[in-house]
Parts: C-alpha cells; sequence; structure tokens
C-alpha cells in the first residue's frame, strides 16, 4: 500500500500506450515489407537529445514525428504525399494497453488523474480520443518548452495538482522517467510494460508493480 498520495501522475508513451507497437503497425501499412521502426526512433532520440543540448531550437513531437516519417520514407523509397502525411501523425493513434483504461477509471474516482507526456498538445488530444484514456488533465511537455527528463516537465505537473512533491505519484514504464521525477522530489511507480525501460538494481522507487490493477490497488486500499 502506497499512503499519503493526493495526485497521479501518469506518463503515457510506453506507460498508457505502446509506442513502439503502434509505430510499427504504422510504418509497416506505409512501407509492407523491413522492420524500420529503429529510423524512426533514432531520428526522435537524436532530435530531443539536441533540444536538450541547445543545439537546436524546441520543436514539438508533431514537428520531430513528420520529420522521422520523411526519414523512413525516404530509407523506403515512399513518394506518396497522403502516405507520409499519414505516417506522420502515427503517434496521435497508439493503442492503449489492455489495463490502461479500465485501470485509469478505477484511480479517477479517488484521485486527480493526470498524463505527462512528452506528446504534443495535439497528440494528446487526438490519443486520447483514439485510446479511450481518462484522465482530469493531460499535460504536454510542450508547454515548458522542453522534453522529460528535464526538471521542468516535472514541476509542470506540481505546479498544476498544486500538491507538494511528495503527495505526487509519478507512474511510468520507464526507469530513467522515473530517475527523474525523484530528483524532484516525486514519490514514484514502477509499472511493468513488455516495451519498459525496467528498473536497475540501484534504483529505489515507491513501488513496482505488474499492472495497473495492482496499482489501483495499493492506491485505493484503507
Amino acid at each position: 500500500m502506497i499512503r499519503g498520495i493526493e495526485a497521479v501522475v501518469f506518463d503515457v508513451l510506453g506507460t498508457l500506450v505502446d509506442e513502439p507497437g503502434g509505430l510499427r503497425t504504422a510504418i509497416h501499412e506505409a512501407v509492407p515489407g523491413d522492420d524500420l521502426l529503429p529510423v524512426w526512433q533514432r531520428h526522435i532520440e537524436h532530435e530531443q537529445q539536441r533540444i536538450a543540448q541547445g543545439d537546436r531550437p524546441y520543436a514539438n513531437t508533431d514537428v520531430i514525428d513528420a520529420e522521422a516519417a520523411q526519414r523512413v520514407a525516404d530509407h523506403a523509397g515512399l513518394t506518396d504525399p497522403a502516405a507520409i502525411a499519414r505516417l506522420a501523425t502515427a503517434g496521435h493513434r497508439l493503442p492503449p494497453w489492455p489495463d490502461s483504461a479500465a485501470g485509469l477509471e478505477h484511480l479517477a474516482r479517488r484521485f486527480p488523474v493526470l498524463g505527462l507526456s512528452n506528446a504534443s498538445r495535439t497528440a494528446l488530444l487526438h490519443l486520447n480520443a483514439h485510446a479511450g484514456l481518462r484522465w482530469h488533465q493531460a499535460l504536454s511537455s510542450e508547454a515548458v518548452q522542453a522534453y522529460k527528463p528535464a526538471p521542468e516537465v516535472y514541476r509542470l505537473a506540481m505546479d498544476t495538482t498544486g500538491c507538494p512533491p511528495e503527495r505526487i505519484l509519478m507512474v511510468a514504464a520507464h526507469a530513467w522517467d522515473l530517475r527523474a521525477a525523484q530528483t524532484t522530489g516525486m514519490r514514484t511507480a514502477y509499472v511493468h510494460r513488455p516495451t519498459g525501460d525496467p528498473p536497475a538494481s540501484t534504483d529505489t522507487f515507491d513501488a513496482h508493480f505488474t499492472d495497473l490493477p495492482a496499482l489501483a490497488t495499493a492506491l485505493t486500499t484503507r
């Protein structure tokens, strides 16, 4: 059981929706054949790192995803503008993990529930509609012109909830995300996902869960 929590903040990409699986499906629809997901992922990682290092002005995920889609298209010889444009918005149509919608709904009856994501405001709006996610508010790192794990992204959640960090539980399937949240004083819970970043033996998160129902039980059992 985790006590003393007043708000629950969820990472979205990878934690509530299957980002790699959704992107891989969209790429295969546009370009059947080779697995080109690594081409996409390398571009996203590289450009977000450039922004974090000050080598590129901030650009939201809609911009960077469009660049990644063009990279994939160039790699595969895809020239259909409509197909490339649809691929560029693949991040708006990512499938939820099977327990995401029900787990969020359960928690939202007891706590303010927020999404905190590197995805753009527009992407979060469409993800919410597509995946049926129920949160009270979705926060995009676009609001602070930065990407997680920058500390200002986590402070955005603290400012929005109005809670002290030790009363906020950050939930993610990525250990790097939780480590960054810890540095701001937030409580942390790791939830296992097949494509996540598992904790190292040196990590000291407040709790580890196999799925969202287990997390919801731990938070709502009195």
